[in-house]
């Protein structure tokens, strides 16, 4: 199973912006952006398979998912930060079933904290 891990969390005023990085031990198609709101459940804002980008309503045209596949590497670039967005994001891969972003994967990194005051 593939190892994942995120870097680029942090805090921002409203309006900012932040990267992502999900450095991967390994290969993987199929990779995704969750975060965890506060009293929200987990949900899924950016998927990428086959070079197609795939983007959670709330968040198109605000944030961009890329991957390097050299560097076994996903991003997501997110601009215009809002204090709606803060919140624990997860990098996944290994789609085992279901849709890109509201599917079951198997790999999980361990998490990083955004936080956007306003």
């Amino acid at each position: 199973q593939v190892r994942l891990v995120e870097s680029g969390g942090g805090s921002v005023q409203a309006g900012g912006s932040l990267r992502l990085s999900c450095k991967a031990s390994g290969y993987t198609n199929f990779m995704a952006w969750f975060r965890q709101r506060p009293e929200k459940e987990r949900e899924g804002v950016a998927a990428i398979g086959n070079n197609s980008p795939y983007y959670a309503d709330s968040v198109k045209g605000r944030f961009t998912i890329s991957q390097d596949i050299a560097k076994n590497t996903m991003y997501l670039q997110m601009n215009s930060l809002r204090p709606e967005d803060s919140g624990i994001y997860y990098c996944a891969a290994d789609l085992v079933g279901g849709s890109l972003l509201g599917g079951e994967y198997k790999a999980w990194g361990q998490g990083t904290q955004v936080t956007v005051s306003s």
